[in-house]
Parts: structure tokens; C-alpha cells; sequence
């Protein structure tokens, strides 16, 4: 079974991961049980950032490696907090601080201009200077609420309502959400570019 270092220590994506994973056929181990640390994540679009966390973990692991870069997107905010997602208040991962500041720069928007979107980048590196690496992107559609709902899942999951759906994201169970998310959706891409090439 071929093993691939999942370039991330972000606890929540690693839930994600592990049961979006679980029948790929490939053994996962995730970077920190390697004893590497997170890469800097300096590129100007989600394309770069996974690209720099994939290049960095297989450097240092010697395996191929899967990397992802996502984040929300709302278009009353110009696209923010985008690449900012995991510190748009300024602390790194704190979900409460930067659902709050959202909620505060959105109220008072009509319910017509609260559209969002979740992106997902999903890089893969079958060795450190590989040419051609595997890239597959997943967007998830939506709007922003008016106050957080449910207690599911991670980050900005309480205050995104998807289209076509009644429930937030933190309202729904981890199979549904998993089937519709940005990272699931990439992941299908990601698998059939697998499946059509080889690794």
C-alpha cells in the first residue's frame, strides 16, 4: 500500500481527511507523526500555498505528499478572508474570534449580498521536484448567516448556510457534508486524475 504524508496539522482537516481517505487505498500519515513542521504558507493564491505545504513535506518526509489550502471566500468582503481564513481575526485557528469578526462585517448586509464560497486546493507530489504534480480544486456554495448555528465540524462551518440546504454546515452530519464540501469535491477530482494517470 503506497504511503503518502498528508502535509497538514490542522486537527480538523485531519478528521476530514481520514474519513474522506479511509477506503483510498493509499496509507495516510500525517506529517506531524514525522516530526515535521508546518511550512510558511507565503504564496498569493490557494494554488501556491498547497504547492509550498506539499513541497516542503515531501522534502522532508522523502515520500509523496498531499497538501491542501482552503479557505472562504465572501463577495461583499472582496473575497475575504480567503487566503487570511484560519487568522482573519489575528490568532491563528481561532474559529470563535474569526466567526465573530465576519458576523460583525457582515451585519446589516441584506440576505441578496451575504453570497459566499468555500475553496479547497488539494496538491499532490509524487517527489519533491515533480514537474507535473496532481492539482484538483472543490468550491462550495453559499451565503453567510446572521448568527452562528450547530456545533459540527470546524472554523467558519456555523456560519455557512449552503445552497439548497436548510442546515449549516455545523448543523449537518459528517456524511453529507463530506459528500458536498469543497474538500470532498476536490478529492473526487484529485482521485479520478489518480485513477486516469497512475502515481
Amino acid at each position: 500500500m503506497p504511503r503518502i504524508v498528508l502535509a497538514s496539522s490542522n486537527p480538523g482537516k485531519l478528521r476530514e481527511f481520514g474519513a474522506l481517505l479511509a477506503d483510498s487505498g493509499f496509507e495516510i500519515v500525517t506529517q506531524g507523526s514525522l516530526g515535521i513542521e508546518d511550512a510558511d504558507e507565503t504564496g498569493l493564491t490557494f494554488v501556491e500555498n498547497a504547492l509550498l505545504k506539499a513541497r516542503h513535506a515531501a522534502q522532508a518526509s522523502g515520500l509523496p505528499a498531499l497538501a491542501d489550502d482552503s479557505g472562504l471566500c465572501v463577495d461583499h468582503l472582496h473575497g475575504a478572508p480567503g487566503l487570511y481564513s484560519a487568522r482573519y481575526s489575528g490568532n491563528h485557528g481561532d474559529a470563535q474570534a474569526n466567526n465573530a469578526k465576519l458576523l460583525r462585517a457582515m451585519e446589516g448586509v441584506p440576505e441578496a449580498r451575504r453570497g459566499a464560497f468555500f475553496i479547497g486546493v488539494l496538491v499532490l507530489l509524487r517527489h519533491p521536484e515533480d514537474p507535473a504534480p496532481f492539482i484538483a480544486e472543490g468550491r462550495w456554495h453559499g451565503r453567510i448567516l446572521t448568527e452562528g448555528r450547530g456545533t459540527g465540524g470546524f472554523g467558519y462551518n456555523p456560519v455557512f448556510l449552503p445552497d439548497g440546504y436548510e442546515q449549516s454546515v455545523a448543523e449537518m452530519d459528517d456524511d453529507l457534508k463530506n459528500r458536498l464540501s469543497h474538500r470532498g469535491q476536490a478529492l473526487a477530482l484529485l482521485r479520478e486524475q489518480i485513477r486516469a494517470r497512475g502515481l
